[in-house]
């Protein structure tokens, strides 16, 4: 029997990769988006799959399918997109959750929670593990989209805890690969945009922060195989442990791509976290799962793909 698989935010970055994958995998997939950051461009290969439907709706009306998991990848996830209406994501990620939790619950339908690092904040510990409850600034610029799947991780596990709803939920660390929104203004996108183009490069701060970046594939691998377990409901890390500062990054990527772009410092957002990096030991121990693409090789997949937009 082929198994039906819901993606919320399916047409959008990780949804696709996730589609990509499922589809292979032999699923029968719905995709469930609104297209604010999502793109028809992005989902256009699965269009005349015998087993893919796309559905234009968005995660904050109820809807009612029937299917055999649900995968809530439904959010903006850069700050450009996800401060452009701030009341919007809150809703993106509450009701979103709400509204596909009470789906699981009706249906008995196994569910993922697509989380993020962003529930650590600015991490006072250092690398962060899932037992770190966060610090958070709950009214800062940034708070619509920390608090929001903050939220929708309560909700998962109080729905996991009174109704017995089948939960998975996943921290996502910054992730890069192609199908990325060229102007999503996340730092990856930024810099090899920037470069292609000629523009000088723009850091915020010294660029002395860091970020851990794992490509696509290595996270949606972790993605299916922790769908796939029966042990555990979460919270696991997913993120690439590798530890770079925004200065190498954008050395990296003006070396690999050459040119006459400069770097520029400009002043650092508020509440922007100063470190970032996964303890990966719990998807380690239950997955057999580590990332196997190093940076150098994804950015060049990544700018290959951005080669087209210029």
């Amino acid at each position: 029997m082929r198994r039906k698989t819901l993606i919320t935010g399916g047409a959008g970055f990780l949804g696709r990769h996730l589609t990509a994958k499922l589809l292979a995998k032999g699923h029968e997939v719905l995709c469930l988006d609104n297209l604010f950051t999502g793109s028809k461009e992005n989902i256009a290969e699965f269009r005349d799959h015998p087993h893919y439907e796309f559905i234009r709706h968005d995660v904050v009306d109820p809807f009612k399918l029937e299917v055999d998991e649900i995968y809530n990848l439904a959010c903006p996830a850069s700050p450009v997109h996800y401060q452009y209406n701030p009341i919007k994501t809150v809703k993106t990620s509450v009701m979103g959750a709400i509204n596909s939790l009470g789906l699981a619950k009706r249906i008995k339908a196994r569910i993922f929670q697509a989380s993020t690092s962003e529930v650590y904040g600015d991490p006072e510990i250092h690398p962060q593990e899932e037992s770190y409850r966060g610090s958070v600034n709950p009214i800062g610029l940034r708070a619509c989209y920390d608090e929001g799947k903050r939220c929708a991780e309560t909700l998962f596990f109080d729905y996991h805890r009174e109704n017995a709803v089948d939960i998975r939920v996943v921290r996502i660390f910054n992730t890069y690969g192609p199908f990325m929104h060229p102007d999503d203004g996340r730092v990856v996108s930024n810099f090899i945009m920037q470069a292609l183009r000629g523009e000088d490069i723009t850091i915020y701060g010294n660029g002395s922060q860091t970020r851990s970046f794992c490509y696509v594939s290595d996270l949606i691998d972790g993605f299916v195989a922790f769908m796939e377990q029966n042990d555990e409901t979460g919270p696991l890390n997913l993120g690439n442990p590798g530890e770079f500062t925004i200065r190498e990054l954008a050395e990296k990527v003006l070396q690999k791509i050459g040119g006459r772009s400069k770097l520029v410092e400009k002043p650092l957002p508020s509440d922007d976290p100063v470190r970032r990096k996964p303890d990966i030991t719990k998807a380690r121990e239950l997955l057999q799962w580590e990332p196997k693409v190093d940076l150098d090789e994804g950015l060049d997949q990544t700018i290959a793909y951005f080669r087209d937009f210029v």
